[in-house]
């Protein structure tokens, strides 16, 4: 008699879940949009705004984009402006109860401005470097604004949430011990990017980043700075440029060229490059390009 009973209340839960509406979520990047979907997992309906092969900075707002936002419950977001289009999509939704989850929460940030800032600068974010997820080890806390967000969404939904949060991270844990195994040998070593994308990244892995191509943040490259970066990368005996999958690879191929560089495309989103299909793919290509690259 108990086990007829416990039977019933199982299908009955099962099927009151089968019918429980999903929560519906909107990404700004692939990466935000895999990772809800591994916290969220069957709960979840998931759509994301800026394509891996995008720059992120500077995406042309559509009213397809308010239109996704009025029926969401909820949007991811890295935050630190990163997306300075968001908040004329949040605006143009017209949804007054949309959640924005901000990642940025619990991620120790980098090289944030200690001066006021002008448009001299170029393109610096004010509440420091936004590219964060770069760095493995902050996944951790890009899943706990996550699963925080989702959980009040979903209040019920909540262990499970983080059943889903626990076993992506164990399974991340073993990856980020390959990679640092595999950069290890390469502490110290120097290279340059195109834009200050990888900071974090090369920051975990022991990596000195010496300049970029780019003369200051969203500044296109000069005859003059490029110049003055090979003189840098002669200096200092830099034979590696990293460049990102949405940046043209005239300048940094003619650098390249000059200093006796290689260049090595590199993907800052899931979807990026052939490959990155996923953020294990992402880092495992990133990580892997540039060993090879440095060694």
């Amino acid at each position: 008699m108990k086990k007829g009973l416990l039977l019933f209340l199982l299908t009955c839960l099962s099927l009151a879940l089968m019918g429980q509406p999903k929560v519906k979520v909107v990404t700004s990047l692939s990466d935000l949009a895999e990772f809800t979907r591994v916290i969220g997992g069957d709960r979840v309906e998931v759509d994301n705004l800026v394509r891996g092969s995008q720059n992120p900075h500077y995406i042309d707002v559509k009213p397809s984009y308010m239109m996704k936002l009025k029926s969401a419950q909820a949007f991811v977001i890295i935050g630190m402006q990163l997306e300075l289009w968001a908040p004329q999509i949040i605006d143009g939704s017209r949804n007054a109860n949309l959640l924005v989850i901000d990642c940025s929460k619990y991620v120790h940030k980098m090289e944030v401005p200690g001066t006021k800032l002008d448009a001299s600068a170029g393109d610096v974010h004010p509440f420091g470097n936004p590219h964060y997820w770069l760095d493995p080890e902050n996944i951790r806390f890009v899943l706990q604004g996550i699963c925080e967000g989702l959980a009040k969404l979903s209040p019920h939904d909540q262990e499970y949430f983080q059943s889903n949060m626990d076993s992506y991270l164990e399974r991340l844990a073993q990856k980020i011990g390959e990679w640092k195994t595999i950069m290890a040998p390469l502490r110290g070593k120097k290279l340059v990017t195109y834009h200050t994308s990888f900071s974090y990244f090369a920051e975990r892995f022991g990596l000195h980043i010496v300049g970029y191509v780019e003369p200051k943040p969203g500044i296109p490259p000069t005859p003059s700075h490029s110049t003055e970066l090979i003189s840098l990368m002669r200096e200092a005996g830099v034979k590696v440029i990293g460049l990102e999958q949405y940046y043209e690879d005239n300048t940094p191929l003619h650098i390249a060229e000059t200093t006796g560089a290689t260049v090595v495309r590199l993907s800052t989103s899931v979807g990026g490059l052939e490959g990155t299909d996923d953020y294990i793919r992402l880092m495992d290509h990133n990580v892997r390009s540039l060993a090879t690259a440095l060694q």
